[in-house]
């Protein structure tokens, strides 16, 4: 009877998740990596440029003041439900992870009790479910959430379209896989997966939910552009950092620092709203939580591990063992980068493709191993004596049994001892952390314990890293920082013989140092660590370990998302350009490729012959004046020209045009048609079907087109074009030779826009001289309209991904 109920329960279960999107070509596989069928070539980019044509023209001439107001209004309200969406998700892993965690050691502690083997047994098996259940979720529903997702969601803020990583059936993946791996003991935490799922809400608000799934909300669909949903996923980034760490200024400057490279101060208030709104949300959980209504969740839920305690005042002589801890820091993380790029290529190469099956019984067999090691290695430990207790203090020791705490009895003789290395290691990884920061425990942890754990975790964390799970970076570089942070600590208060030295300080230094030495953060970083800590005396000296950290790493190999993004084929447009660019002009950029153009009026059967003879996401459109010399007009994305083979409605019979280029005519399009989902790839030209008759037929593309895309000259220095494409966030820009003529020169006044009143709609340019404007005049009387128009050169710098 049970298992009849079961097995039905496991039926309910597949039907659920098979009402979600499957997998695609190109969506991301098990390890995060794109899968072979979809290349580097094969990705696309997004269309973050305004497509300024007579469709958008129309309906932005048709929306006045009151709807402005009520489009900011909007993004506010999404700020707003971004920040509760976010800020809800982190407390429901959190609280899952602590019960899931609490219950496994509580479970364990009263067996071993009785039996140490029967307690070891069941230990394992209780963290080989949990990584179970999450590997089984990645590899059979949810392929894009495995990995931190930073590297992915940084290459979409960069403009790169990766399918599959802002989906419904993604956030839930991310959710439930975290659970289930953090909560399962392995080498990692649920930082970076936060993130991810902040991205993912963000996302999946701005397209009114999920259509696939019915959940959608048609009144939520006010933001279809690429640009607006690149804003509210930098809202979702940065509220998924404010919630793991609980520190909303640090989430901010995460955003900034890390993931986005457009950044404007609009941006920048609606960030800093939805982090105050997560950390709201987080500490009135927080507090519900305390009477409690939560189960085994207590002081390790959330990140925050206060040290305000600590270390007071440091001294001169104390500089030199810290620029240390920032040099081993650099060292270990740019070890940590190298070796991690060296693991996940030969998982890629060699194991991943062999199909998911081998990838759960690699993180089944990662899981039974950590177990083992964090089991049985403080059984191999000898218990030191307690210390002796400060009346003040409310350390005890020994903890009670399955409580969090220092001073953990495990396998001891005597009641009154403690073992140092089961204080670390048989804890959960916040609590192991809250132990290393914490203040006046001198001499809790001996070197030999502290060593043997930091070669063991290293070495856990760097195999565990690329395996088929959510798996963020932050906690596990803490961990390996903080131990060996503490062992300086240890050094320096055996030689200097101070007792305002607290060992714990060091402790927070080197975690510093190990993540701005493998992540290269400095500026967020730096935040984050005071605020998780409440020591803003430690602030100097965090910036100074980060600085030298970072430098060390930066001498051997870049960032650890970098390095990750690269393996993973995600072309990121760094923000500086190569120094080769130097010495390149435009035109040696083009090469000798053929430029494919359309015609102003296309045959229906031409345009469908050139979208299947390639796979460009940009066209010029080319007229030509009466002597018969090529004019550019435009630019016509393909996405755009899909719609209007499929939708039919502007065919016509006659090559002529149909509209004037004034934009007189009406338009029988809305643009937010021309809106690509989110969610999917969009139109393919093999899902339109066409007649006989259709292929005959014309469309006047004029009123479709872009007419002012963005055009660089033939000799302009590949630099400055790499600067311009990447600042202003561009996909395509023209090659023409250089212009024989000057109708004006722009400058800052010309820029200077005055309203005439405040009824008045009306703009007013003021302009830079009044010789300008009659030369302008007169050249446009002697050479007519067609003088502002650019030649084409047959050059086209086109980001065909």
């Amino acid at each position: 009877m049970l298992s009849n109920h079961f097995e039905n329960g496991m039926d309910m279960a597949r039907l659920a998740w098979s009402r979600l999107p499957h997998s695609e070509d190109g969506e991301l596989d098990g390890v995060g990596l794109l899968s072979t069928s979809s290349n580097r070539n094969g990705v696309e980019s997004l269309d973050y440029e305004v497509i300024e044509n007579y469709a958008y023209r129309e309906e932005q001439a048709q929306r006045g003041k009151f709807f402005v107001g009520y489009n900011v209004a909007v993004k506010w309200f999404f700020a707003l439900l971004i920040g509760i969406g976010t800020g809800l998700a982190a407390v429901f892993i959190n609280i899952s992870v602590e019960n899931f965690a609490g219950w496994k050691f509580s479970l364990t502690f009263n067996i071993i009790q009785k039996s140490y083997l029967a307690g070891f047994l069941m230990y394992i098996l209780i963290n080989l479910a949990l990584v179970f259940s999450s590997v089984y979720i990645i590899t059979h529903f949810a392929p894009a959430a495995a990995g931190s997702g930073i590297p992915e969601i940084k290459g979409y803020l960069n403009g790169i379209d990766i399918p599959g990583i802002l989906l419904f059936r993604t956030l839930i993946g991310k959710i439930f896989g975290s659970i289930g791996s953090v909560g399962g003991g392995l080498a990692l935490g649920k930082e970076g997966p936060l993130v991810h799922t902040g991205a993912c809400i963000a996302s999946l608000l701005g397209q009114g939910g999920s259509t696939k799934y019915h959940l959608s909300s048609r009144w939520l669909q006010g933001f279809k552009s690429d640009r607006d949903r690149r804003d509210l996923v930098t809202c979702g980034c940065a509220a998924g950092v404010a919630a793991a760490f609980r520190a909303p200024v640090g989430g901010v400057l995460f955003a900034l620092e890390e993931v986005t490279s457009w950044w404007r101060s609009q941006l920048m208030w609606r960030v800093f709203f939805t982090s105050a709104v997560v950390a709201v949300v987080v500490r009135v959980a927080m507090g519900w939580c305390k009477s409690g209504n939560c189960g085994h969740f207590g002081a390790g839920g959330f990140i925050i591990w206060d040290i305000s305690d600590g270390q007071e005042d440091y001294s001169f002589e104390e500089l030199l063992p810290m620029a240390v801890i920032g040099i081993i820091g650099g060292l270990l993380g740019a070890l940590f980068n190298q070796l991690t790029i060296y693991v996940t290529r030969w998982r890629r190469n060699y194991l991943h493709k062999k199909g998911n099956r081998v990838k759960i019984y690699e993180a089944c067999l990662i899981s039974v191993l950590t177990s083992v090691i964090s089991f049985g290695l403080p059984l191999l430990r000898n218990c030191s004596p307690c210390p002796d207790s400060d009346p003040g203090s409310e350390i005890e020791c020994p903890r009670a049994p399955g409580a969090d705490g220092n001073y953990v009895n495990f396998y001891c003789g005597k009641d009154k001892e403690y073992n140092d290395l089961a204080t670390i290691f048989f804890n959960t990884q916040d609590d192991a952390i809250r132990n290393l920061f914490s203040a006046k425990t001198i001499h809790e942890f001996s070197a030999k314990s502290l060593l043997t754990f930091l070669v063991m975790f290293y070495t856990l964390a760097v195999v565990t890293f690329g395996t088929a799970v959510p798996a963020g970076q932050f906690v596990p570089g803490i961990m390996i920082g903080s131990t060996y942070g503490r062992l300086v600590g240890i050094f320096t208060v055996n030689h200097y013989k101070k007792l305002n030295i607290d060992e714990g300080t060091y402790a927070l230094l080197g975690a510093a140092s190990f993540l701005g030495g493998s992540m290269r953060m400095t500026v967020s970083l730096c935040v984050i660590m005071v605020e998780i800590t409440n020591n803003l005396k430690l602030l100097p000296l965090i910036m100074l370990v980060l600085l030298i950290s970072k430098a060390v790493g930066d001498v051997f190999n870049e960032g650890l998302y970098d390095e990750q993004a690269r393996l993973r084929g995600i072309p990121l447009l760094e923000s500086r350009p190569k120094y080769v660019m130097r010495k390149m002009t435009a035109r040696e950029a083009c090469g000798n490729q053929k430029v494919l153009s359309l015609p102003q009026v296309v045959k229906v059967a031409d345009a469908v012959s050139i979208l299947r003879s390639n796979k460009h996401n940009g066209f010029p459109v080319v007229d030509h004046t009466r002597d018969g010399e090529p004019l550019v007009i435009g630019l016509m994305l393909r996405s755009h020209l899909l719609v209007l083979l499929q939708s039919k409605i502007d065919f016509q019979h006659s090559p002529l045009p149909s509209h004037s280029r004034s934009g007189s005519g009406a338009i029988r399009h809305n643009f937010s048609e021309f809106a690509k989902p989110v969610s999917s790839k969009g139109i393919s030209i093999d899902d339109i079907y066409l007649s006989s008759e259709d292929l005959e037929m014309y469309i006047d593309l004029a009123p479709f087109l872009n007419p002012s895309p963005y055009v660089v000259p033939e000799d302009m220095s590949l630099t400055k074009v790499y600067n311009l494409f990447r600042q202003l966030g561009l996909r395509h820009i023209f090659v023409v030779p250089r212009a024989s003529r000057v109708i004006g020169v722009i400058t800052r006044k010309d820029l200077l826009i005055e309203e005439e009143s405040e009824d008045s709609a009306t703009m007013e340019l003021q302009s830079t001289s009044v010789r300008g404007q009659r030369h302008k005049t007169r050249l446009l009387e002697e050479n007519g309209a067609d003088a502002e128009r650019p030649l084409l050169n047959g050059l086209l710098v086109q980001n065909q991904r």
